[in-house]
């Protein structure tokens, strides 16, 4: 028998550690997120330079006028010079992006002089550290907001290592190996090749987007493994034939969702059923639908912190351009997620 396969990581991302990238300034929430912060210090600002109540909407005003068009200036700026900035270490990109900001304001600043003369705008130096100030509280915000919600990579993967060295997991594997060894040794060769495989790709540093065939290849494996034990009573049904195999997304997102739909469906219903794995894709998403029977009474209760670590890893990875939706009717529990379309090299 041939030795046990190692398969080399398919990670192709640049997501590094917490805190050492800058926010994906393509990412329509992360931009709303810019726009929302920037016009709060502002407001700040107009309430603490204004001598008086009735004054504040007038400094906002004159806060304004260089404010909004650098601002949205920078964002373009940002929006196209992104794939060349997220290859710089955290600290380089960090100085381009307040050295692009200080640009545009100097650009707006000279047009304002051309148009409404040096009387009506603030002199350079301070609009120059004013831009800097908001930059630096900007860029802060963003990086203390991702090492917040980090930690939930780890905590995927070490509730997804205990699911796998569950005593009745591993042990229900290994007896479906030997039973088959000595009539099908191929097929558990296969087995014990799907099992060192989970456990290589659960002990990694998941840290990186993955390919979308490498998380379906995943839980293939997973699922051929519960094959064994389950045999007729488990039933897939793959509704994938238009995927995009080079579309990233974070790993172990759709591995717990079919442990769940097994372990709190199929597992538990003495006729078994089908799972139904779907997945559409457009020009800017990709669609992923799991459908499974469940018994009613009771309907995966215990697995709100999985699918809550899922929702925290895909805010971090995708801010509001990723969704995860359940629903739950007539013994039947569907899990949906929503995922903007990223290509290596094309974000």
């Amino acid at each position: 028998m041939t030795s046990i396969k190692q398969n080399p990581s398919f990670a192709v991302s640049v997501f590094r550690q917490p805190g050492q990238r800058l926010p994906d300034l393509r990412n329509l929430g992360v931009c709303l997120r810019i726009l929302l912060a920037v016009n709060l210090m502002a407001l700040i600002a107009a309430l603490l330079m204004a001598p008086e109540p009735g004054q504040i909407a007038q400094k906002m005003l004159e806060i304004s006028v260089t404010l909004q068009p650098a601002l949205l200036l920078s964002l373009l700026f940002f929006y196209l010079l992104y794939p060349w900035l997220r290859k710089l270490h955290y600290f380089a990109g960090a100085v381009m992006v307040i050295a692009i900001t200080l640009g545009n304001t100097w650009v707006v600043q000279q047009t304002c002089i051309h148009l409404f003369g040096a009387g009506a705008v603030s002199p350079l130096l301070r609009l120059w550290l004013i831009a800097a100030i908001i930059s630096l509280l900007t860029l802060a915000y963003f990086n203390l907001r991702e090492r917040a919600l980090s930690p939930a990579i780890n905590e995927a993967r070490m509730q997804a290592l205990q699911a796998r060295i569950r005593p009745h997991f591993l042990f229900n594997c290994i007896n479906a190996v030997l039973s088959i060894v000595r009539s099908d040794p191929r097929r558990a060769e296969t087995a014990l090749e799907d099992m060192a495989d989970l456990f290589r790709v659960l002990m990694a540093d998941n840290r990186e987007l993955v390919p979308l065939a490498q998380e379906l290849a995943l839980c293939r494996q997973y699922l051929a493994l519960e094959k064994l034990r389950l045999e007729e009573r488990l039933q897939i049904d793959w509704q994938i034939e238009q995927v995009p195999p080079d579309a990233l997304m974070p790993p172990l997102i759709l591995q717990p969702l079919l442990e769940n739909a097994v372990c709190h469906g199929i597992e538990l219903m003495p006729e078994g059923g089908i799972i139904t794995i779907q997945i559409q894709s457009g020009k800017r998403e990709i669609r992923i639908r799991l459908n499974n029977p469940c018994p009613i009474h009771n309907r995966h209760h215990g697995n709100k912190m999985a699918l809550n670590n899922i929702r925290e890893r895909l805010m971090l990875y995708f801010d509001a351009e990723a969704s995860l939706n359940i629903t739950a009717n007539n013994g039947w529990y569907a899990v949906e997620i929503i995922l903007p379309y990223r290509r290596d090299g094309a974000h």
